[in-house]
């Protein structure tokens, strides 16, 4: 005769056992109740290959069943990791750090990390030393930093973190540390190399904030891009990043005389540069061709569609957690560049293929 050495069902225990002593179910509980050892509720747990399957899934039925709640804490006291990262990132609603934080938040729950974020309207050393301090109580494994923005990187730099630090920027002067970053310089280039191939030769570029990393680099490869293909740079305009700043900008293009094509820093310009023309009767791509930057929601559906830069979001988180898992390891800083694409609609058609002159 076989005996069964799990207790029996009678026996076990249940959630209504479990509260009588009025304290939340243990690991004992769970292994009680699924008749395996402490061990082997620990190895489920931690998702180690030696498990049977059919144990696992009395373990896991057992963990449904009672409710229970690894007891974090404890955890950290023995591996010495909370599975919780930080991320420090401005407190903007603009389209590329809010993608950047989402993009990081699901790939680090991909990867079994908790996030905690804490927002800055000011990087000054203060607000960049009170985020770190709030991270350090909850004892972080590591911290993530959006810095789109001069200052940014040394604010980092010049704090000492017992932690892993990893810079999501295209400005790493001044920081020693591992960085990940869309390459915004090949993005300006292929956004100016593209209006190029379609035969325009005077392109003007609608440049983002200077103090922005993302909109220097893509000013600086439409100026590369220029000077490749022997074609005159001509004055670039400067503004914010909003439809506003570029319907703005677009007005004036309009009563100073039209460039053959417009690359604008952001769609959100891009925008603003087609309302302007549609508004002045200025025909887009026939008059002029005009390509944005980011790929946002509904580019595809501007009038006329519009062509953009897609930046690798997704990526761009993977490889910032993947920096964090790599420092953690022990692994030097590194940057990882990551290649944009461009993604070509009829907004800078060439002007045969669009029924112009």
């Amino acid at each position: 005769m076989t005996v069964d050495p799990r207790p029996a069902a009678a026996a076990r225990p249940t959630p209504a056992h479990r509260s009588r002593d009025g304290r939340p179910p243990a690991m004992n509980d769970v292994a009680a109740l699924a008749g395996v050892s402490h061990q082997t509720v620990s190895r489920v747990l931690n998702d180690h290959p030696s498990v049977r399957p059919a144990t696992r899934e009395r373990v896991v039925e057992a963990i449904a069943t009672l409710g229970y709640r690894p007891n974090l804490a404890a955890r950290a006291l023995v591996t010495r990791r909370t599975g919780t990262l930080g991320v420090i990132t401005p407190a903007t609603a603009l389209f590329g750090p809010t993608s950047t934080l989402v993009a990081f938040e699901q790939a680090a729950r991909d990867a079994g990390f908790y996030v905690s974020v804490a927002t800055l309207r000011d990087f000054s050393g203060g607000e960049v030393v009170a985020a770190v301090e709030h991270f350090l109580a909850q004892g972080v494994d590591g911290v993530v930093v959006v810095a789109p923005r001069s200052g940014t990187v040394d604010a980092v730099g010049g704090v000492h973190l017992p932690v892993p630090v990893v810079l999501v920027s295209s400005g790493r002067e001044g920081a020693d540390l591992p960085t990940v970053a869309v390459d915004q310089v090949v993005g300006g280039r292929l956004a100016t190399e593209h209006l190029i191939a379609t035969g325009r030769r005077d392109v003007v570029h609608v440049a983002g904030p200077q103090e922005w990393y993302d909109a220097r680099d893509r000013l600086r490869g439409w100026r590369e891009a220029l000077q490749d293909a022997g074609l005159p740079v001509p004055e670039h305009r400067t503004g914010g990043w909003s439809a506003a700043d570029g319907f703005a900008v677009g007005g004036d293009l309009v009563r100073e005389g039209l460039p053959d094509a417009v690359f604008a820093a952001n769609d959100q310009l891009a925008l603003g540069l087609l309302a302007a023309f549609a508004q002045a009767g200025v025909r887009v791509p026939q008059d002029v061709a005009v390509v944005g930057f980011d790929d946002e929601p509904g580019t595809a559906f501007y009038h006329p569609p519009l062509t953009t830069v897609r930046q690798g979001f997704d990526d761009l988180g993977r490889r910032a957690v993947q920096s964090v898992v790599d420092a953690l390891a022990g692994a030097s800083a590194e940057h990882h560049p990551i290649a944009p694409e461009l993604v070509v609609r009829r907004s800078s058609a060439p002007r045969d293929a669009a029924g112009g002159t």
